[in-house]
């Protein structure tokens, strides 16, 4: 039986850091805060580009804490344990004293596709894809290796880089470490060898003494030093036991462990997970292959991830562009007036590619287009709704990379949030799919929390900490709707074919 109390966990975004406190008996969330209250700023100083600073994560990370403990008065002594979950990809480098040299190159900055891509080539494709299942692409080594080559004098005050959760750890415990699985993510690990890309790392002059010490997901990573205590409102001394990427996170939040399952997120991005007992390679990178949360040397564990860029950002952008009576609609308003539209939108198409590079798309970044727009008959309820099509369009069109690469689930679970508590989404994406769609109680940063509850060993098992995660709702496609989103996918997906064809000849 576990011991009495709670664990926090924290999911720091790109939109915004949240905080969940779990009891760990019943596994259930009983306190949550998010901060901001709406979407934190992407910086975009160039056309591609996407910065955030670290410290402003941190800010958002003792706000969103201390708004959850408040909501547990008297009792934020008894939390044995942190976890922590956070945006992919990103790149913080720091000096000696701790500190951001430059702001964080985050996770949709497209500056670095010509180095992943010229390092592809120059180490060799197949090299690459056997040692790393991925391209360098657009990930944090590349990012690191733009810096060296763009900013010399920045490089040259680099102590040590990490990822987003490596800061937000180091903040906590004065500790600057990484995790396998976050290496993996930036392309930094080598799966051949069980061990850290040194010939990467060597390809780009990238200092193997900038590499932080690598500990396990499910550990002790470190425990809360007094300052980060006092601003938390935590006990000194608690340890924060795991560390994972969203994603990752994701899935290990909705008991998505083994081959065959797959998971679901709609944020800001929209991913589809799928776990693998394989080291298994896209040869166009189109979808990429990262350690998952749960991988072990005689059980190996991989996670083949789809992600489409422009998801909810096209959605926070549509509600921040459209209103009524002097406001913005809220996203249920929204939700509600896509319903109100038959499927298909009446011809109009969305494409959601607007916010950076698109892997599925070989790195193409076509922008965001609107297509089939008569003024006469198409209003925002049609636009609302042919948004969120379109985003589940763009998702089936990479799920059949992730069908041909072996990795076909017929159940897809995920957290009943985000865009996925829009009924016309739900529909579209288990209709267009064909798989059964699973929505579960549970969110990035509960998931944070039992895992923390696995690393300090409060839990005995990985069925013990998922004992209390709940159900909502199954959806299963219907055979007249999948004929006919089918039919409006195809329609969707010509025109995209088309654009990147007029592209690639201009």
């Amino acid at each position: 039986m576990a011991i009495e109390g709670y664990l926090l966990g924290i999911d720091v975004g790109s939109s915004s850091v949240k905080a969940a406190v779990v009891d760990i008996r019943t596994g259930g969330r009983v306190a949550f805060a998010q901060s901001p209250a709406q979407e934190m700023p992407i910086l975009a100083p160039q056309s591609g580009w996407a910065e955030q600073h670290p410290d402003d994560w941190w800010f958002h990370v003792v706000t969103s804490v201390r708004m959850a403990l408040e909501q547990i008065p008297g009792r934020e002594h008894l939390v044995r344990a942190a976890g922590i979950s956070y945006q992919m990809h990103g790149l913080v480098a720091v000096n000696k004293k701790g500190e951001p040299v430059r702001m964080s190159i985050i996770w949709c900055d497209s500056r670095a596709v010509s180095i992943g891509d010229k390092a592809f080539h120059e180490l060799g494709e197949s090299f690459c894809l056997e040692h790393y299942l991925n391209s360098p692409g657009n990930f944090t080594a590349s990012k690191l290796r733009w810096v060296k080559e763009a900013e010399p004098v920045v490089y040259e005050g680099i102590h040590k880089f990490m990822l987003p959760g490596d800061y937000i750890a180091f903040r906590m415990t004065g500790e600057i470490s990484t995790t396998d699985s976050g290496l993996s993510e930036g392309i930094l690990w080598d799966f051949r060898k069980a061990a850290p890309a040194t010939e990467l790392m060597g390809h780009y002059g990238l200092e193997s003494s900038l590499l932080p010490e690598v500990r396990p997901v499910f550990s002790i990573q470190g425990k809360l030093h007094a300052k980060a205590a006092s601003e938390l409102g935590l006990p000194q001394g608690m340890p924060v036991a795991y560390r994972a990427g969203d994603q990752p996170n994701n899935a290990f939040s909705l008991n998505v462990l083994n081959p065959g399952e797959a998971a679901a997120t709609a944020g800001t991005s929209g991913v589809i997970y799928a776990v693998s007992d394989k080291n298994i390679a896209d040869e166009q990178s189109r979808v990429n292959t990262f350690l998952h949360v749960t991988n072990k040397a005689t059980a190996p564990r991989n996670g083949v991830l789809l992600c489409v860029n422009g998801c909810g950002i096209l959605n926070s952008w549509l509600r921040k562009m459209s209103g009524h009576k002097g406001s913005t609609y809220t996203y249920n308003e929204m939700n509600q007036l896509a319903s109100t539209v038959p499927a298909g939108s009446a011809g109009l198409i969305v494409m959601p590619f607007g916010n950076g590079a698109e892997r599925v798309l070989e790195n193409a970044y076509p922008l965001a287009k609107l297509t089939g727009l008569d003024f006469n008959k198409h209003g925002q309820a049609h636009l609302f709704r042919a948004a969120q099509e379109g985003i589940v369009f763009a998702l089936n069109y990479g799920l059949r990379v992730l069908r041909e690469m072996g990795c076909e689930s017929t159940v897809i679970r995920a957290g009943h949030a985000n865009m996925f508590l829009s009924p016309v989404f739900q529909e579209a994406f288990v209709n267009t799919t064909g798989a059964r769609l699973e929505l579960f109680a549970t969110d990035g940063a509960t998931g944070a929390a039992l895992g923390a509850g696995v690393g300090a060993g409060v839990y005995g098992s990985l069925g013990e900490a998922f004992a209390g995660l709940k159900m909502i709702k199954t959806l299963e496609p219907e055979e007249v709707k999948r004929e006919q989103y089918l039919g409006i996918y195809e329609t969707w997906r010509k025109t995209l074919d088309q654009e990147l064809e007029n592209k690639n000849r201009n």
